[in-house]
């Protein structure tokens, strides 16, 4: 079944451009040129996955991702961003973006991290061609966090109800976005291991995008803001030159 996307760019030549590649890569595509636009198309006819951008005239990309969020509208949405400071990039996510690309991009990372938001959520891997189903227990290795049964997960006072999707640090509920989560159940069953970047971007982008990204760290930065609280310990430790690891000090 072919998978749609929404595309809502300002830029004419990036917006035929993408549209283009989009098209042949196998999408149904619909492309807008602003955020007006975008929501209405969005409430009309949902599609699989957004793609927005960031600075649009009237109701730009975060504007269009807060309403949809506001609404209960779970649908992936990945940013274009011309903007490359952490500030901007975590602003996203706090609107509720899944993940972004700064421009100017390869339009293969565009394709890459496309694939893997649709993989999370269920649908095509790309083009499509459905995805396959995970064997049971395969997506991710159950680690020494992993407690009952359920999606159940309990490690150093932080527990996370897999099915639902909802995590307590205590008795306060976070408010995660999808990547969050899936970021933070990945270090949960894997306490007290560290994880190299590769792994990581493998477990959750599906793609490692090389050293030079700053994604990941992104990511684990907005995630702590999240984690940690005033007289609390660290959850979550760098360990320089490898990656992450999620234990209680």
């Amino acid at each position: 079944m072919t998978q749609t996307v929404l595309l809502a760019e300002d830029d004419r030549a990036i917006r035929h451009a993408l549209e283009r590649a989009l098209t042949l890569e196998g999408y149904e595509v619909t492309a807008v040129a602003d955020g007006v636009e975008a929501l209405a198309h969005a409430h009309r006819t949902p599609p699989d996955v957004l793609l927005l951008d960031v600075m649009m005239p009237g109701i730009d990309g975060l504007q269009v991702c807060r309403v949809l969020r506001a609404e209960g509208d779970r649908t992936p949405i990945l940013m274009l961003t011309a903007l490359v400071e952490t500030a901007d990039r975590i602003a996203g996510l706090d609107a509720g973006a899944d993940d972004y690309v700064v421009k100017p991009f390869d339009v293969e990372e565009v394709f890459a991290r496309l694939r893997a938001l649709l993989r999370r959520t269920g649908n095509a891997g790309y083009g499509g061609a459905p995805a396959a189903p995970a064997a049971p227990g395969s997506a991710r290795p159950a680690g020494p966090a992993e407690r009952g049964g359920g999606g159940q997960l309990a490690v150093a006072g932080l527990r996370m109800d897999v099915q639902a999707r909802r995590a307590w640090r205590g008795e306060r509920e976070l408010e995660l976005t999808r990547t969050e989560f899936d970021l933070l159940e990945l270090l949960a069953r894997n306490s007290g291991i560290v994880l190299d970047h590769t792994t990581i971007y493998d477990r959750i982008w599906g793609y490692d995008f090389g050293p030079g990204s700053k994604n990941l760290a992104v990511y684990v930065g907005y995630l702590r803001r999240k984690l940690d609280a005033p007289g609390a310990p660290a959850l979550i430790h760098t360990v320089r030159g490898v990656g992450y690891v999620l234990r209680e000090d």
